[in-house]
This record gives C-alpha cells, sequence and structure tokens, in this order.
C-alpha cells in the first residue's frame, strides 16, 4: 500500500466548499479519501460535492458555523453517523476584515476571533473522541503568512493565524499519545475570493507579490493537494507540530 493512499480514509474540511479548502479536498479526494464537507453556503458545497463525486468518491455536505460550538458537535455527529468514522480534520474555514488596528469595533474583532481561532479549537476538540477511540488521526490546521509577519491593515486576522500555529503545537503535543499528529500549513499570497478583494483594496498589491515570491507568480488553490495528502496519510506520521508555508517561496525571500 503506498503511504499516500487515503483508501478507507474520511476527511472532514471545514470551508472545503471554495478556495484553498476545494483545493485540499480534491487532492485527499485523488488519493481515496471519503469526503465530507462543511460550510456555510450550501448551494456552493453542493456544486463542490458534484467535482468531487467526479474523482469517484464518496462525498457529503454539511451546513456548519464553526464558530458555535454546538454547530461544531452536530457536523462531527452527522459525519459519524454518514461515515462511521473521521480519520482527518482540515480546520479551513476563515474570515479576514482589513482596517488599521485602531478602527476596529470590538464586534469586528470577536467575529475574525471566534471564526478563525475559536473554530478550529472546537473543530479539534469535537473529533477528538472518534479519533482517540478509533486508535489515532490527522489534524492539519491552516495558518497564513500572517503566522509569521505583522500586516498592518489586518490584525484580528493575523493574530488568529498567529494563535493558529500555536494551537497546533498544542494539540500535537496534547494528543501524541493518542496517535494524533497535528500539523498546520501556512499559505502565501494564493489567488482565492479573498484575496482578489485584497487586491482591489490594496493599491500595488498584486505586483509587490509577484516582485518578492521565487516563484514568480500567485499560489492556485490546486498547489495545497499535495501539502493536504502529505499531511494526511501515513507518510507524516512521524511529523507533528509543524508549520509549513505552501508559498512559492515568499517567506524567505530576502531584501
Amino acid at each position: 500500500m503506498s503511504l499516500f493512499d487515503l483508501t478507507g480514509r474520511v476527511a472532514l474540511i471545514t470551508g472545503g466548499n471554495g478556495g484553498i479548502g476545494l483545493g485540499m479536498a480534491h487532492g485527499l479526494a485523488a488519493a481515496g479519501a471519503t469526503i465530507a464537507i462543511a460550510g456555510r453556503n450550501p448551494d456552493k458545497s453542493a456544486k463542490a460535492a458534484e467535482e468531487l463525486q467526479k474523482l469517484g468518491v464518496r462525498v457529503a455536505t454539511i451546513d456548519v458555523d464553526v464558530a458555535d460550538v454546538q454547530s461544531v458537535q452536530d457536523m462531527v455527529q452527522k459525519t459519524l453517523d454518514r461515515f462511521e468514522r473521521i480519520d482527518i480534520l482540515v480546520a479551513n474555514a476563515g474570515i479576514n476584515n482589513r482596517m488599521p488596528p485602531q478602527d476596529y469595533k470590538p464586534e469586528e474583532w470577536s467575529e475574525v476571533i471566534d471564526i478563525n481561532l475559536s473554530g478550529p479549537f472546537y473543530c479539534a476538540q469535537a473529533v477528538y473522541p472518534a479519533m482517540k477511540k478509533q486508535g489515532g488521526g490527522k489534524i492539519i490546521t491552516i495558518g497564513s503568512m500572517a503566522s509569521i509577519f505583522g500586516l498592518p491593515f489586518a490584525a484580528a486576522y493575523a493574530s488568529t493565524k498567529g494563535g493558529i500555529v500555536q494551537l497546533t503545537r498544542v494539540l500535537a503535543t496534547a494528543w501524541a499519545k493518542d496517535n494524533i499528529q497535528a500539523n498546520a500549513i501556512l499559505p502565501g499570497w494564493i489567488d482565492t475570493d479573498l484575496t482578489r478583494n485584497a487586491r482591489k483594496q490594496i493599491g500595488g498589491l498584486h505586483e509587490r507579490v509577484v516582485d518578492r515570491t521565487p516563484a514568480g507568480r500567485w499560489g492556485d488553490p490546486a498547489d495545497f493537494a499535495g501539502t493536504a495528502v502529505f499531511l494526511a496519510s501515513s507518510a507524516s506520521d512521524f511529523v507533528t507540530g509543524t508549520a509549513i508555508p505552501v508559498d512559492g517561496g515568499y517567506s524567505v525571500m530576502g531584501g
């Protein structure tokens, strides 16, 4: 059996109906995993499911608000009811808002914290009993270049993404005894709906990103398929607590 074969494994992906989440879902499905897509937009989830079913795997869609503990618990239970196990959690759902730090209203700050940081924590908590019972599992969280750099226009987002790296390390050390590996992926500048809005709001962003990225381009959601498969598969059984940039070299580019 291939180290990267995910046949028989079940992957639950929050925010799996678009962008980076869907790119990872494609990779996991191509490796044979059963996919549960969880999101807030049923129509978008249904369209993503149609794409993934063409790869010949089982796919389910589940509505979820990751900021709501009960909604997260319901999501996990529905996945277990449908597929009987959860081998892989990809805690990908997230939002951003862009403004100088002095301009945040409390509710604008809290919304990002609740979805981007509390959400992955609730998801990890919810899948833990099932993973422990079945003898192990894989947790993949999504950080950002904002986990490393300060972004003057994204105080809440950057704070959550720095927190995600530390949360992932905590999960890795706390649950290693249960054969659960937890690792973070740190996307660079990726061509998604979120960053298309950023390019409209921040003049010259596109040119600056391309100039700094050694690969000479923005990333594509498909660029995350391989990393997701590695972190979800037996190939990474001795890899835990890491944060892997997928950024075309952006984070190591010198001045």
